[in-house]
Formats: structure tokens, sequence, C-alpha cells
């Protein structure tokens, strides 16, 4: 009986999601052809600026996490929630104002926000609620607005030079520094400049942690500490990174080490920040200690 159920309950979830296909393909293309000029402005955004390169596997992993989690997702009814259309709205009122104001960070982020709008209308609430952190993760993909960029790029280009400065000094590596350039040995100047800050580390970083966060089975708290941690990790990569390259600077060639800061080191510091994310959630799992249940419990 309990199998006949069963099998009714998926047959009436498929054939509710074939008839939900045609409104959701409608819906799919009418975003597509509506904000058509704000994905050809994101996607050359994405090509030209590599501090938000990352941006284009956003879409990517969030499908491939969505089909990672279909058997979860399966056994949920879809119900549309007029809610949605309430998001919708929101979203094309950010969209006019993104258009009014010249201001084009709210196209991009209304683009987000309209498809959250659309997931909601068309799955409902309880769909909604289990895929939400994916829907937001979406938000990655838009690079940050200019008066932010600024905010985060500045301080992260003068701790990236006092950082190298610290580490050089304790190879006892002689080295001035005048602002955001530091001069080796008096003689070898390297210029930490705009793009050696880092943020492009860090945008990679966050969207990996983000990732890694999503698939392993942990306490929420190790989830958000995991992708908080990203910020850390991407600074102290960029940091070696500049030591490496002051070191190839002095033993080596120029051409040695501008080919070691942007070519190999962009192949090194991931799999680095991957080690030690991944030593991360090692380390906090020592820190929980499950306690035995009563029934595994050895009586005294």
């Amino acid at each position: 009986m309990s199998r006949t159920r069963t099998a009714t309950s998926h047959q009436t979830a498929e054939s509710a999601g074939r008839s939900w296909l045609p409104i959701v393909l409608l819906l799919g293309g009418a975003i597509l052809w509506v904000y058509w000029p704000v994905l050809a402005s994101l996607r050359k955004e994405w090509q030209t600026d590599q501090n938000y390169s990352v941006g284009q596997l956003v879409p990517f992993a969030v499908l491939y996490l969505l089909w990672n989690d279909r058997k979860r997702l399966s056994g949920v009814r879809c119900r549309a929630c007029w809610w949605g259309i309430g998001v919708i709205a929101l979203a094309q009122a950010a969209r006019l104002f993104g258009l009014v104001r010249l201001f084009e960070s709210a196209e991009r982020y209304a683009l987000v926000l309209t498809i959250i709008g659309v997931v909601l209308l068309v799955t409902g609430w309880e769909v909604f609620w289990k895929v939400r952190w994916l829907l937001l993760f979406l938000f990655l993909m838009v690079p940050l607005p200019g008066r932010i960029h600024n905010m985060i790029s500045g301080p992260l280009q003068e701790n990236a030079t006092a950082g190298a400065v610290f580490f050089l000094e304790l190879l006892g590596i002689s080295l001035t520094n005048e602002g955001n350039v530091i001069v080796l040995n008096d003689d070898v100047p390297l210029a930490v400049a705009e793009a050696c800050s880092g943020l492009r580390m860090l945008t990679a970083f966050v969207v990996v942690a983000f990732t890694l966060a999503y698939v392993v089975r942990r306490p929420p708290w190790q989830k958000v500490a995991l992708v908080l941690s990203s910020v850390p990790v991407a600074i102290i990569c960029n940091t070696a990174r500049l030591v490496v390259t002051a070191l190839l600077f002095l033993v080596g060639s120029s051409e040695l080490a501008n080919r070691f800061f942007h070519d190999f080191a962009g192949f090194t510091m991931m799999p680095l920040a991957v080690l030690m994310l991944i030593l991360e959630l090692w380390i906090m799992s020592k820190l929980v200690i499950e306690e035995p249940s009563n029934a595994s419990a050895s009586p005294r």
C-alpha cells in the first residue's frame, strides 16, 4: 500500500512538473529578452575585468548544485506563491531606478531579484526555502558597485603591501617602503598596483568557499565560518604570492617574476586556498565532540 502511494505521489509530482514546464520556459524566455542588454554588459565585464571573471562560473555552479540536490527536491510539491509577483515588481522598480539614475549595478541586481521572484512564483514557498542559499549565491555573479569596489580595493592594496614588507623583512631582505612601492636592496622596485590588491583572489575564494560550504554536511555555524574565512585566506594567499614574486625578482629575472605573478601563481594559490579551507573544516570537526547515545553507551 505504501509503495502504491509513493508511486502515485511521484507520478503526481512529475505531472505537475510537466504542467509547469511551458510556464517556466515562457518566463525564462521573457527574462532573457528583457534583460539581454544587462546580460551582455555582464559578459563584457566578466571578460575584461579579471577581478570579477569568476562571476561567469556562478550560474553553472548553481545549476550543478541544484542537480546535486535533485533527489532532495523531487519530493517537494510545487505550489504557486503569488508573493513572487511582488518580488518581480520590486525588481522592476529597482531596474527602473538604475535606468533613471544611470546606476548599472541596480539593473544587474534587479536581474537576480527577478530570477528569485520567478522561482518563488512558480515553485512556491517550500521549494524557495530549500534553495534560498543558491538564490543568494547568484548575487556573487554581479561585480561590486564602483564605490564599494574602491572601498575594498584600497585597503586590500595597503594590507598586501604591509604584509609583503613584514615577511620580506623577516627573511632578512633589505628594503624600503614608499607608499605601495617596495624597493628591494635599494635597487629593485616592486610596485604593488591595484591589480595586486588580491580582489580577484577574494572574489574567487568566496565563490569556492560558498560552494564547498553548501556541499559539505556540517552545522550551519561551520558553514558560515567557512565562507567568512575565505577573506583572510585570500589575504594570506595574495601576500604569499607577493613575497614569492619579490624573491624571484632578487634571485631570478623580472620576466620570470612577472610570469609567476600573472600566470603560474593563479594555478598554485587556488589549490593552496582549498587546502586551507579543508584544513579549517578538519579543525572545526575536532572542536565538536559527539556524545554517545544512551542506547550505545555501555552500562556500568
